[in-house]
């Protein structure tokens, strides 16, 4: 009996080394083959065709999309230039309102809120970064989740600043609020950013992660997500384990603008509600009953009026 049950122990600790092993590895695999560039992002499929320019998957300029004149700007990054687009309200500002896109996403993505920066005369600039259609391409091909991006971001706020901005409101949608909170952890120009607005923002890699395995019904999801990570930082030229920017929006001081679906299938709004019940600076919530990044098409009209108010708060 005893040897029998030797046998049994032995045999069941060896399937959960290769369950462990084999469920860490394919959680590495499936991980970086969302974060290797083409492949399917939350922004490059499935969505409606666009009807409005507002909508996700629309393609054009601020011309072809409102009417707006628009500069096209080249910002210089590490890996080459960048193309991005400047709008310029009549009455402008020394305050520049920058852009910042989620994975897989375009600078389109950003006409949701061009006009109500427009009508608060901020000079915006709809920026793309390295792995974007048109933009330079990194030497491994992947997303990063902001720990490379933000170098991107850091490069257009110091183009606003060498013309005309004497600091700037940073918006990030989706991981664009993980390549912002990467800016406020590393940048020297994080003392240049005067409000933050985010819609969606994925601010905590592992934590979206999870909660798309626990919606799989996934067994031991925390531990196979931990086994992944690490073999993912051994694999990677960077560790998304370190894409988590939760204290830096919590303990960001200028005020801060946040939108958030309950419905949203990708990135937890537990994220917003714990970021929000951590924040001590000045913050507007507008939770929504949307999916992911739709919080402005659930009503427009809502949104715009609270992101005015909110622009119009900032000194």
């Amino acid at each position: 009996m005893r040897r029998a049950i030797g046998w049994f122990l032995a045999s069941f600790a060896v399937a959960a080394v290769i369950f462990l092993a084999y469920g860490s590895w394919r959680t590495y695999a499936i991980t970086d083959r969302i974060l290797t560039v083409g492949g399917n992002t939350a922004q490059n499929s499935g969505w409606p065709a666009p009807e409005t320019a507002a909508d996700i998957g629309y393609v054009g300029d601020p011309q072809q999309a409102y009417g707006y004149a628009f500069e096209d700007v080249a910002i210089a990054t590490e890996l080459g230039d960048a193309p991005a687009w400047l709008v310029r309200p009549t009455s402008s500002s020394s305050t520049w309102a920058i852009v910042v896109h989620g994975i897989g996403g375009r600078r389109e993505n950003g006409y949701r809120f061009l006009p109500t920066f427009r009508n608060a005369g901020l000079p915006t600039l709809l920026i793309s970064y390295h792995n974007d259609d048109g933009g330079p391409l990194s030497p491994d091909h992947r997303y990063a989740f902001g720990l490379t991006e933000w170098r991107d971001l850091d490069a257009a706020v110091t183009y606003a600043l060498a013309n005309g901005a004497d600091d700037v409101v940073l918006l990030g949608e989706s991981m664009g609020g993980g390549i912002v909170g990467q800016f406020l952890r590393q940048s020297q120009h994080a003392d240049r950013v005067k409000a933050i607005v985010l819609d969606a923002p994925a601010i905590d890699f592992s934590a979206t992660v999870l909660d798309q395995m626990r919606q799989l019904d996934i067994p031991l999801a925390g531990v196979l997500l931990r086994g992944g990570l690490t073999l993912g930082a051994w694999r990677m030229p960077f560790d998304l384990r370190h894409a988590n920017v939760m204290a830096e929006y919590a303990g960001f001081a200028g005020p801060l603008f946040l939108s958030h679906g309950s419905a949203d299938r990708i990135v937890p709004i537990g994220l917003s509600d714990d970021l929000v019940a951590r924040r001590t600076a000045p913050t507007e919530y507008l939770r929504t009953g949307a999916d992911h990044i739709q919080s402005w098409k659930e009503d427009p009209a809502r949104y715009d009026a609270a992101l005015l108010a909110f622009l119009r708060t900032i000194p």
